[in-house]
């Protein structure tokens, strides 16, 4: 998976803090969140990543007042907002559902917002004209929903969102009833219209490359807790748990054995994540960029880290190459695909790692190499 994080202007901004301060929620025996607590900058993006069941819907719902919490805090710059009503809590939020009024254009309903606010009626025009030109949709301004892709209806959705100047942005899964390459497009759209406004944003998705693409910090959750918050690059490079590092990208796991604070693997030596890590068997879960490949002669003998390629996926600029090792043993290689082409199905390679520090759990009882998603 290929990575894009867009970079922050140095401007300051101009958002509030956002404090979750040990959020509880229950559906009867069901717990929801389970003692949540996140702290957001000014002006940050926050991405709540994790599968369906885990609790960032949730948490999202409660910062907005759409749901109480059975306990915990919710703090906006300062203000607790825990007992205040959606509709005076001054956020804006942007759903799944592109929710156009139908019988509006899109400047009438980016205005809707305004005018329910009492806003005058000249400001509303002007406001309206001015969001709609910061996502770039001046030319359709006078549109109606039926009219517009939509691409076109969530950039609406996202600027009468924005309109009423909300002190927090709250995006549920906006991008998820598009296309790939709308969605790619739109993605990035948000994450330019944000730097540029500066509000504090907490965006909910499922879809890890959107959230390693525009957030300023992740939050990876599973059953209601946070299993780790960090920047894009040390969700996806340091990974705290095993499940973090299985869910957010492509993984190899492959049986070591840990000795003085390094794994041995296949026969190389590597660093541990946490070197304090107690000697012993363990699933060794290494991230197929850190595979590499070379071609060896058909006749090379017994070795561990030789192996046979079975299959090629070819993904545009890099493709990931799955070899054999015998005995079921999987392995993926993630190449560019210049490379990966010198590697075709049939062909005997020798494996590489690199020394990056290596993520390990205790080894389970008949557990093999392999690949996880």
């Amino acid at each position: 998976m290929t990575e894009v994080q867009v970079s922050a202007p140095t401007t300051t901004r101009a958002g509030v803090e956002v404090r979750l301060e040990d959020l509880q929620r229950r559906y009867g025996t069901v717990t929801a969140l389970d003692g949540l607590s996140l702290t957001m900058e000014p002006g940050e993006l926050v991405a709540l990543l994790g599968p369906s069941g885990c609790g960032k819907t949730t948490a999202l719902r409660l910062v907005a007042g759409l749901e109480d919490a059975d306990s915990g805090r919710i703090v906006v710059g300062g203000k607790d907002v825990t007992g205040l009503p959606a509709n005076r809590r001054d956020m804006g939020m942007v759903f799944q559902a592109y929710s156009l009024f139908p019988n509006m254009t899109a400047r009438q309903n980016v205005a809707f917002g305004l005018r329910l606010r009492g806003v005058g009626a000249g400001e509303r025009t002007k406001r309206a004209g001015e969001m709609l030109e910061l996502v770039g949709l001046s030319a359709q301004s006078d549109r109606y929903a039926h009219q517009m892709s939509g691409g076109q209806q969530q950039r609406v959705a996202l600027a009468r969102a924005l309109a009423i100047r909300p002190t927090v942005l709250l995006l549920d899964e906006p991008l998820s009833a598009l296309d790939a390459r709308v969605r790619a497009q739109l993605r990035d759209e948000i994450r330019r219209v944000q730097l540029e406004v500066g509000t504090t944003t907490l965006f909910v998705t499922h879809d890890q490359e959107e959230a390693l693409a525009i957030a300023d910090r992740v939050g990876v959750m599973r059953a209601g807790r946070l299993e780790q918050l960090g920047s894009p690059s040390d969700v996806y490079a340091r990974p705290r748990t095993p499940f973090v590092a299985e869910f957010v990208g492509l993984s190899n796991r492959l049986a070591g054995h840990v000795n003085g604070g390094t794994v041995d693997i296949l026969g190389l030596r590597l660093p541990l994540v946490d070197p304090t890590t107690p000697d012993g068997g363990v699933t060794a879960i290494v991230r197929p960029e850190a595979v590499g490949l070379r071609n060896v002669p058909d006749d090379t003998g017994q070795d561990a880290l030789v192996g046979t390629v079975v299959a090629t996926a070819f993904l545009g600029a890099i493709s990931r190459v799955t070899v054999d090792l015998g005995g079921g043993a999987l392995v993926l290689a993630q190449l560019p695909t210049s490379e990966a082409a010198d590697h075709p199905a049939g062909s005997r390679v020798r494996l590489t790692l690199r020394p990056d520090p290596v993520l390990v759990t205790p080894l389970a009882v008949g557990e093999a190499a392999g690949v996880t998603a």
